[in-house]
């Protein structure tokens, strides 16, 4: 938004970014109208530059300044300032759980949407975990997507639009942030620059990113055992001395080390050929989740009246390493009568992890626990690599119909490795129960899964101006996709111990499972142009997700005649279905007083199909996704942004929605109770039990006040952002809870010349201490409501925790921008 007409009134990078972000139908950035009064945005979402009040497309954008002036650079901040929305803070350890409108069926915690949003980096499908450097702007498409932009759009699509270089210039910026956090005995800091030169005048360009984040930790891993196998991980409490002998304290543990570069070439060797290759690199050091057990504990349990509020229990300390990185060549030429354009995609993530499992053994009632040092951890690694390509047409002949054709290819390969290790056990049962031979290596568990999936689209839309008011567009995608996968679990320390294994021997008899699909999905639109300054439209638009295997081995056929341990999937395990959904929305925009007003509001119905949801096997406990009944999600967003004063504007949006299951679910969460029993109704899913992940209601509040101090630009921001209640399982079933709404105040203050600026700001001002989501729920530490499903000794059980809104952080900022 710029004021015109106002000579002490300068345009604030963050005030255009947030007010066009935080209207429901406000398309981004991509090039400016000047009027008077509120800025009109010119957008491209729908392949189109057309103005903002004028498309019929549902949309928030952030601009790559306010990325800076806010410090965003993760999802989870983008979303407190967009209607609709809903990402928990869960720190770098953890996936982002991306949520639109309420579509989701798992639990709170992360990733628990399992892939309701699609994420672009520019034309390219993202799979890898991208930080926002150099962004030119963030789009968010609010509702499904299905007909441009494919599978995982149940919910909608969010797109990083990098900057690309310029042909003409030689610039760029060198920038540096310090802060701490409230909570955390750390300094951090972030530096980083941008440089921009053309190679050969106008028709060769470079542009080269880079950032560096070293973001402090603000949790303690207060009881972390100092020799696995033969530390106690449960001492007696009451003795300081044996405390201090098997245990210590880590402190500040979730810290990040992230470095990030992009490299950039442009080549427009005629008025007609555009192309950018790109290449991203991503290296991430973490060193452990953003959980605490404060409030988390068992009431048998010793230790819950000593963890703190940013304390955990766990027994292993859980580091992650990852690298990522995308090439890709975009190509856009102008043949006349249509655009072409080609996007292809390279990329590559390793993932490296470990995390403390003790309480899954414990779970298990196995007896692992007799054993006093008993502890177990998981080592993980993943590797992936995927290949996409896109090709469209676009009409631009002047007629009243335009259209847009295209076809889409996706191959998305991934190994995953998981070993599970118990030391010092195998010593224990030789020596207790007769156990055959010792297992030097402690490998209790391995489990290897190969996957591929391919997908394949075909996709257009077209868009008929019967009137000039009136507009109507016509979209469908074809589809069809291929899963196949190999996997292969084994127990080698129980067949070491009482088998007859080898000490060091490992059998991995890999199992193939496909599943494959088809479908179509459609979309209609339809909007009148009242005048210049009022519109409305309706869109029915439908989404999906890809279903495929869960990579465990099926079950023998004599399944309920063995007493060992064993993990596999029953027949309705091993693999899960596509769900889909489909969207009913009808939108009203408009433009008051001169344009001193936009109000902005879309009301919308959301049916989902097949659900897909979380679960876990009957036998083992392995992770696996299922499909319940059918959901529904239904409300209003609301928007505004107003020139208040000569010096003072406002923006505010509202997000009402009510998402429920519309079908009951029977074995939802894996139980198997009789039927009409107390038990089974708990752990079922039950028509009209609200989804889980996200809250009712959302609000959030900007102002901002613009002047000069010292002959330069003083601009002063402020931001209050508030969700309501959210619930961590479906209905509150399965031993879920309520977690309590809270709000968060941001303030900022930027002083700025033509080529610097230097910013002082503060993340949740008041130190609000909340519960973001939750790490699995109370009957993973013997609380589950009926007695029957507790397991083992609650007192021992430490899996269930808090995931942590990011405590008060206060820093400053400094940015040099040069042009040569």
């Amino acid at each position: 938004m710029s004021i015109h007409n106002s000579p002490n009134f300068k345009k604030s990078a963050l005030y255009i970014a947030l007010t066009s972000a935080l209207t429901i139908s406000t398309p981004t950035l991509a090039e400016n109208a000047s009027v008077e009064g509120i800025e009109r945005i010119s957008v491209t979402a729908s392949r189109r530059a057309s103005s903002v009040q004028e498309t019929p497309v549902n949309i928030t954008a952030l601009d790559g300044d306010v990325m800076k002036d806010q410090n965003i650079n993760q999802l989870s901040d983008v979303a407190r300032w967009v209607p609709g929305l809903s990402v928990p803070d869960q720190g770098g350890r953890s996936g982002s759980s991306v949520i639109v409108r309420g579509l989701n069926t798992n639990s709170s915690g992360p990733d628990s949407d399992g892939g309701t949003v699609a994420i672009y980096a520019g034309e390219i499908p993202l799979f890898v975990d991208m930080k926002l450097i150099d962004i030119q702007r963030v789009e968010v498409l609010i509702g499904p997507q299905g007909t441009l932009y494919g599978a995982g759009t149940l919910g909608g699509a969010i797109r990083y639009l990098p900057n690309k270089p310029v042909l003409d210039e030689t610039s760029g910026s060198i920038y540096g942030d310090v802060f701490s956090l409230s909570e955390s005995s750390s300094v951090g800091g972030e530096a980083g620059f941008v440089f921009n030169t053309p190679l050969i005048d106008d028709t060769l360009g470079f542009r080269m990113a880079f950032n560096q984040l070293d973001e402090p930790g603000y949790v303690d891993y207060g009881y972390v055992l100092r020799e696995g196998g033969s530390s106690l991980p449960d001492p007696d409490w009451s003795n300081d001395a044996e405390v201090n002998t098997n245990l210590k304290k880590v402190k500040d543990v979730n810290f990040e080390e992230t470095s990030t570069a992009r490299l950039m070439l442009r080549w427009t060797p005629t008025d007609y050929l555009d192309t950018t290759l790109s290449y991203f690199y991503q290296k991430q050091k973490v060193g452990g989740r953003s959980i605490v057990h404060y409030d988390s504990l068992s009431d048998s349990n010793p230790l819950l009246a000593q963890v703190g509020k940013y304390e955990s229990a766990y027994r292993y300390e859980e580091p992650q390493d990852r690298k990522d990185s995308l090439i890709s060549l975009e190509i856009t030429a102008d043949l006349g009568f249509a655009e072409l354009t080609s996007a292809t995609g390279y990329s590559e993530f390793e993932e490296s992890g470990q995390r403390d499992q003790t309480d899954l053994l414990i779970r298990l009632d196995y007896s692992y626990e007799e054993f006093p040092a008993f502890s177990t951890f998981t080592r993980e690694d993943t590797n992936s690599e995927v290949l996409t390509q896109e090709i469209r047409l676009v009409s631009t002949s002047d007629s009243a119909f335009n259209w847009i054709v295209g076809g889409y290819y996706n191959n998305f390969k991934t190994t995953e490795g998981s070993l599970e290790y118990t030391p010092g056990f195998d010593q224990y049962a030789v020596d207790n129960w007769d156990a055959n031979k010792l297992r030097p290596d402690a490998l209790e568990y391995i489990s290897i899964i190969n996957s591929e999936i391919t997908e394949q689209a075909v996709f257009g839309e077209l868009t008929y101006q019967a009137t000039e008011q009136l507009s109507l567009t016509f979209g469908a995608r074809y589809y069809e996709y291929k899963v196949a996968s190999d996997s292969a679990v084994d127990l080698p320390l129980y067949y070491t111990l009482f088998g007859d294994y080898a000490a060091d021997e490992i059998n991995l008899d890999f199992k193939e499972v496909t599943a494959k699909d088809d479908g179509n999905l459609l979309k209609f639109n339809v909007s009148y142009q009242f005048n210049e300054d009022i519109l409305s439209y309706l869109t029915i638009s439908d989404g999906f997700r890809i279903g495929g295997s869960n990579g465990v081995a099926e079950c023998p056929d004599n399944i309920d005649e063995l007493e060992n341990q064993i993990v596999c999937a029953l027949p309705n395990e091993v693999t899960y279905e596509a769900d889909t959904t489909t969207n009913y929305e009808l939108g009203f925009k408009s433009s008051w007083f001169r344009n001193k007003l936009h109000f902005n509001a879309a009301v919308f119905m959301v049916e989902w199909d097949n659900a897909q949801v979380g679960g876990a096997t009957l036998n083992g406990q392995q992770p696996i996704t299922a499909n319940a009944a059918t959901a529904k999600a239904s409300g209003i967003e609301i928007s505004t942004r107003a020139m208040l004063a000569e010096n003072l504007t406002g923006f505010a949006t509202y997000a009402q929605t009510k998402a429920e299951l519309t079908d009951n679910a029977p074995y939802l969460f894996g139980v198997f109770g009789e039927q009409g029993s107390e038990l089974q109704n708990y752990y079922d899913g039950a028509s009209g039990d609200r989804l889980p992940g996200s809250p009712e209601q959302q609000f959030s509040l900007g102002l901002k006040y613009s002047t000069e101090l010292f002959d330069k630009a003083l601009d002063i921001n402020y931001g209050l952002t508030y969700q309501s209640d959210v619930y961590t399982k479906l209905g509150l079933k399965a031993d879920g809870e309520k977690l309590p709404g809270y709000a968060l105040s941001n303030v900022s203050a930027q002083l700025a010349d033509d080529n610097w600026s230097v910013t002082l700001y503060i993340d949740n001002l008041f130190d609000k201490y909340a519960f973001s989501s939750v790490r699995r729920d109370k009957g993973d530490i013997g609380m589950a409501q009926f007695p029957e499903m507790n397991s083992n000794d609650p007192a021992l059980q430490r899996n269930y925790g808090h995931y942590l809104v990011t405590p008060r952080k206060i820093g400053l900022r400094f940015e040099y921008m040069f042009d040569m």
